[in-house]
């Protein structure tokens, strides 16, 4: 996998937040179970990244580094979940890598945490984790905000009074809020207040449902739409399609789809979060863990977790050939014939 030279630099920009603070020998006197790395990924509709992106480098990295790794999908399913996390539990393991699904990974941490295994959630935090690893999601936030905002500047509407419609993700998921909120600080500081606000969900088919209703309540007077990610933009855009109107819209997540719609000129960006550097950063993480070392790390929340936050970045049109030469796309999944014209305008290959 082609990486760029910004990849590297910040892999080892998040590396060096963690600083050996002292080593100890693992306690399992050899076990080979405290030798594995147990990993529960949350599911497939929320994005694609989990399966084509997270589970190889994961698993690439433990392997590398000579040790075992059991990577397990719930598929949205908290009794999968459960049952997935006690399977894991009762065979060993030697640091558990979890990403929340509805809360699933609450009672998981603690059980873990039971037994003396380190828990690291990843992408989603988890109340009582020991360890945090995601991109700062807040950050992303105030990302889509601004490309919200840029947008709007773009067609010469003012924010203070232009109609937005906000499309959040599920408050199950503990980053949702972390989205929003971001998003929120820098629109509604430039004046924007919602005209209305769907519930949130990570199902585009609901994502859609709940526009499609804004959409008729408000006449189709929208001039702009704060989405979460690129899934649900999409279910958003295909709406705004129907209706013959485009309009700013925000996402994340890089997808094709979502980069499709980016060069179109339906989406006004996506927020990209390269899964290698936060696969890296976790990974790092746990192996330090498995060879016994205790690492130190600067940043924590607000309850104290460490928290190893990894810089996200927004793509427009003019950089979505970044996200191909990071590997993370190709062209010829991105450049289908609707979309050929705008690749070609744009410079992607």
């Amino acid at each position: 996998m082609k990486k760029s030279s910004w990849i590297s630099i910040a892999v080892a920009a998040s590396a060096s937040a963690l600083l050996l603070a002292g080593c100890t020998p693992a306690s399992s006197g050899g076990d080979s179970t405290a030798a594995r790395a147990c990993i529960i990924l949350p599911d497939t509709a929320s994005s694609p990244r989990w399966e084509s992106g997270d589970r190889p480098a994961l698993e690439k990295a433990f392997t590398d580094a000579g040790f075992e790794s059991d990577i397990q999908n719930a598929q949205g399913d908290e009794a999968k979940y459960a049952t997935i996390a006690e399977q894991q539990l009762s065979e060993g393991c030697g640091v558990m890598i979890l990403v929340d699904y509805n809360s699933a990974g609450v009672q998981v941490a603690e059980k873990a945490k039971d037994q003396g295994i380190p828990v690291i959630a990843y992408d989603r935090p988890i109340a009582g984790a020991d360890y945090y690893v995601s991109f700062d999601n807040e950050k992303v936030g105030e990302l889509e905000g601004q490309s919200i905002l840029d947008g709007l500047a773009a067609v010469g509407k003012d924010p203070a009074t232009a109609s937005v419609v906000y499309v959040g993700g599920d408050p199950k998921d503990g980053n949702a809020a972390f989205f929003h909120d971001g998003a929120v600080k820098v629109m509604e500081a430039a004046g924007i207040k919602p005209a209305f606000e769907t519930p949130g969900t990570w199902d585009p088919p609901t994502a859609g449902t709940g526009f499609e209703q804004a959409y008729t309540a408000l006449g189709g007077n929208i001039d702009a739409v704060w989405v979460a990610n690129d899934s649900n933009a999409a279910a958003v855009i295909a709406v705004l399609d129907k209706n013959g109107k485009t309009v700013p819209v925000s996402g994340q997540d890089a997808s094709v789809a979502g980069l499709q719609n980016v060069l179109l000129g339906k989406q006004t960006a996506t927020v990209y979060k390269p899964f290698q550097l936060e696969a890296e950063a976790a990974s790092k993480l746990a192996i330090q863990l498995l060879q016994g070392e205790t690492p130190s790390v600067d940043k924590k929340l607000d309850d104290g977790t460490p928290f190893i936050a990894v810089t996200p970045t927004l793509v427009g049109p003019s950089d979505v050939q970044k996200v191909i030469d990071d590997g993370n796309a190709t062209a010829a999944e991105i450049c289908t014939d609707a979309v050929k014209a705008a690749c070609e305008q744009y410079g992607v290959k």
